[in-house]
């Protein structure tokens, strides 16, 4: 009874247990989880009418966001860093949705994303300061990817990381975390990556490390990485290497719809060195599917060259960018 008045609900139970990386409410009652060590969701139940509203009033009020009719959606970080959204009818058609991704307590390093080999051409992408974009579909570990690469950075450098909801623990002596805010009823200003962007540069970065590129902040990082700030890493939803390319240019003429699309895949390809793609195995475990090198042939050309496919090295990362290792 306690946890029915006090806590979660009937959610408490995979809430609280380390083995579940995310929990799901959709339309009000039907309970799904995602195992650490499992592909995919699975049915565990349903809570009891109305108890779905007062969870989300639980988790929100602590928070001091607002979730109703004129605001029915909701992306917010817990004190313990678990993320969590809501979002009501009628944007759910259904019922109201709920969605808890839990804070890892385990981080993931570079030796849970491939062999031995896989794991040097990483390291080699991080001495070499290289501008890496991490790709991948949504739970694919991208952010754990990053996190770990993060945590190879040289312990003199200044990294600033961006975030909507601050996930990244660089395990660096040098590390300030900017967060995103979004407007409230009140009248607070909305801070979004863009303006993060923009801010970060003015703090004296030695690297830039973007939690995800989703919107008009992918012109003002492309625009940072091709003007001296090598060795930025951040993450982008796409499909494969060569697809997270694409998406980050049509992203750019998106904030900037004069530019002509010729420029800006020239633009994109000065910016980004490498793209590590990374995906699930079909028993849950994260891997990265490829590597590849963005290399400039001549200043009409872009070739990309795969360095690693699964666990097979097929080239060794050459360095052509000013500064770095060769």
């Amino acid at each position: 009874m306690s946890r029915r008045v006090f806590g979660l609900g009937g959610l408490d139970r995979w809430i609280h247990d380390d083995g579940v990386d995310e929990v799901l409410v959709n339309a009000g009652r039907e309970v799904w989880i995602e195992r650490c060590d499992a592909r995919g969701v699975q049915y565990v139940g349903q809570l009891d009418p109305g108890v779905v509203d007062v969870v989300i009033e639980r988790v929100l009020s602590p928070l001091g966001r607002r979730l109703d009719r004129a605001s029915p959606v909701v992306d917010a970080r817990l004190p313990d860093g678990t993320r969590v959204c809501a979002v009501l009818p009628p944007v759910a058609t259904d019922g109201p949705c709920l969605a808890f991704r839990k804070f890892s307590r385990h981080d993931l390093t570079l030796d849970d994303f491939g062999d031995t080999h896989v794991v040097a051409v990483l390291d080699d992408l991080v001495a070499a300061r290289c501008n890496v974009l991490v790709s991948g579909a949504t739970s694919s570990g991208k952010t754990s990817l990053l996190n770990a690469m993060g945590s190879r950075l040289p312990a003199l450098d200044r990294v600033i990381t961006l975030e909507d909801t601050a996930e990244l623990r660089l395990r660096s002596p040098h590390v300030l975390r900017l967060e995103t805010r979004p407007s409230d009823a009140e009248g607070l200003a909305a801070i979004d990556m863009a303006a993060l962007v923009r801010t970060a540069l003015r703090l004296r970065p030695d690297r830039l490390v973007v939690g995800e590129i989703r919107g008009d902040e992918a012109i003002d990082l492309v625009q940072a990485m091709n003007t001296g700030h090598d060795g930025s890493l951040a993450t982008l939803h796409a499909n494969s290497a060569a697809d997270a390319l694409a998406r980050l240019a049509s992203l750019v003429i998106r904030a900037a719809p004069g530019w002509p699309l010729a420029d800006v895949e020239r633009q994109v390809a000065r910016s980004i060195d490498a793209v590590v793609h990374v995906a699930r195995s079909d028993r849950g475990a994260r891997t990265d599917r490829e590597v590849v090198q963005v290399v400039e042939v001549d200043p009409d050309t872009t070739a990309v060259h795969l360095l690693v496919d699964r666990d097979t090295v097929h080239r060794p990362l050459v360095r052509r960018r000013a500064g770095g290792t060769r």
